[in-house]
Order: C-alpha cells, then structure tokens, then sequence
C-alpha cells in the first residue's frame, strides 16, 4: 500500500467521524448495535449521502475534509487521474461522468 494510499484511507476515516457528527438521527437510531455493526451502518449511510448529492463517495470525503477551494482543485485533479488511468480522453470522461469543468 503506498503514501497515497495510506492518506486516502485515513481522509476517508476522518470523514466518516464528521458524518457521524451530523448525523444526530443516524446515530440515536443504532446506537445500540455493536461497533462493528455501527461502522457499517455509518459508512452505507456515508454512501447513500453521496448518492443523493450527485457525488462518488470519495467526493463526499474531498467535501468533508477539504475547503470549498481544496476541494475543487483536488476533485479535479482525481478525475483527471480517473481518466488517465481509464485511457478515455478527458472531454469524453467529462460527459459520461457528467463533469463540467
């Protein structure tokens, strides 16, 4: 697992905790259930937010932990990385992914 990877993975974790802050109504509703259980829930939920704003999950964890400036910049650039990465020209990725830059 590289750097990168490592700092994703822990961006995610501090998103989900912020998640979990707003989430007065998810929380009361399993607070009962065992950690593991919780965790799950949280991270569904953290998906479903996603979803319903239009966004990939990694973009709602780019939203939480990130200024509004940060945050375009660094959508972008993955994006822009997603492309490469999936050999599609950038203006096609745009449009499948509808992107407007």
């Amino acid at each position: 697992m590289t750097v990168k990877e490592l700092s994703q993975e822990a961006r995610h974790k501090e998103a989900l905790k912020m998640y979990a802050l707003d989430a007065h109504e998810l929380m009361e509703e399993i607070k009962d259930l065992p950690a593991d259980d919780q965790k799950d829930q949280i991270q569904w939920a953290f998906e479903d937010e996603a979803e319903a704003q239009g966004l990939q999950p990694w973009e709602l964890t780019l939203k939480y932990t990130s200024s509004p400036q940060e945050y375009e910049a660094a959508r972008l650039a993955l994006h822009k990385e997603a492309a490469e990465v999936l050999g599609v020209e950038w203006e096609e990725y745009c449009e499948m992914n509808n992107l407007v830059v």
